[in-house]
């Protein structure tokens, strides 16, 4: 059986296994029991890192998963300690609340009584940092919160959160949830994103691995490609899964693989909405030993597009 590797959130936070579960939709597109069965198999295969966020507009309810995340962790018989609770907070105008309501929000929905990681979204361009990482010392102190993290910053934008939270004595970002894929990883691994890592010892999330499904030869909101990087992405589509067959491995597998291989990547973010699925997706770790990254890079390689 698979059991995956840990590697720590930041340079001295908490060990998460190399993969992690969750998406916008993910639970309420499954059965409970066969939700319940993917979340057990996927603690004991050492996936510890759950994203449990709030998603909605104001015009919309919120979907429900996280809400169905709490009821599957009740019947899969998890304590708290058995898993790592990752909540969203959102800086756009229509979460309307200030951090510390979204936050209790999301805990009551997820049924804990705090996070062990808060990932914050991408910031209008008029965000007060300074304020925005007080804030977030205050739900750290208030014991709602353990480690803080970021969607799609900058470099610069991290940076300067860094640089208040040290001034201050209070815990700075320690990961950064990014885009990351054997098609779009320039950013990631330019020398402004490097610094980020191996300077702050902020970590990689890599998320949108699969490019909503695209890499794989569907999209997950069923729409043409809408510029020439996701037609280039969608011409790639056979080509990949060759790839990923000449090492005995799935596209979906050699996508997720190629992830593992950044030397700053703490954990892969994806969805799975089957046991089968899960399963699949476990062997990924697998390659970094039996294949080496070396090779997977190399494989990768052709299908990069924003070169």
């Amino acid at each position: 059986m698979t059991v995956l590797p840990q590697r720590r959130i930041g340079r001295d936070g908490q060990t998460t296994g190399i993969l992690a579960l969750g998406s916008w939709h993910t639970y309420d597109r499954m059965h409970f029991p066969d939700a319940v069965r993917m979340l057990r198999r996927a603690v004991d295969a050492g996936i510890t890192l759950f994203d449990v966020g709030v998603y909605g507009t104001a015009d919309r309810p919120p979907v429900f998963t996280d809400v169905l995340f709490s009821a599957m962790v009740r019947a899969a018989g998890l304590r708290r300690d058995d898993y790592l609770f990752s909540a969203k907070l959102w800086l756009e105008d229509y979460f309307g609340d200030n951090l510390r309501e979204q936050l209790e929000n999301a805990l009551l929905r997820g049924g804990v009584e705090h996070a062990d990681l808060v990932i914050v979204s991408a910031h209008p361009a008029d965000t007060d940092l300074h304020a925005l990482v007080t804030e977030l010392a205050e739900l750290h102190r208030a014991g709602l919160i353990r480690q803080w993290g970021v969607n799609n910053w900058s470099p610069a934008s991290i940076r300067a959160a860094h640089d208040f939270a040290a001034a201050d004595g209070v815990p700075g970002p320690s990961m950064a949830q990014l885009v990351y894929s054997v098609a779009r990883r320039s950013t990631v691994e330019g020398p402004e994103f490097g610094a980020v890592f191996g300077d702050l010892g902020v970590t990689l999330q890599s998320s949108a691995v699969f490019e909503c499904g695209r890499l794989l030869g569907k999209s997950r909101t069923g729409a043409e490609p809408h510029d020439d990087a996701q037609r280039r992405i969608a011409d790639n589509v056979d080509a990949l899964a060759k790839a990923a067959e000449s090492i005995g491995a799935t596209a979906a597998q050699l996508c997720l693989a190629f992830t593992l291989t950044h030397p700053a990547n703490t954990t892969t973010l994806f969805g799975s909405t089957s046991v089968r699925q899960l399963e699949d997706n476990l062997a990924a770790a697998d390659l970094l030993t039996s294949v080496g990254a070396a090779e997977l890079r190399a494989l990768a390689e052709p299908f990069r597009v924003d070169r």
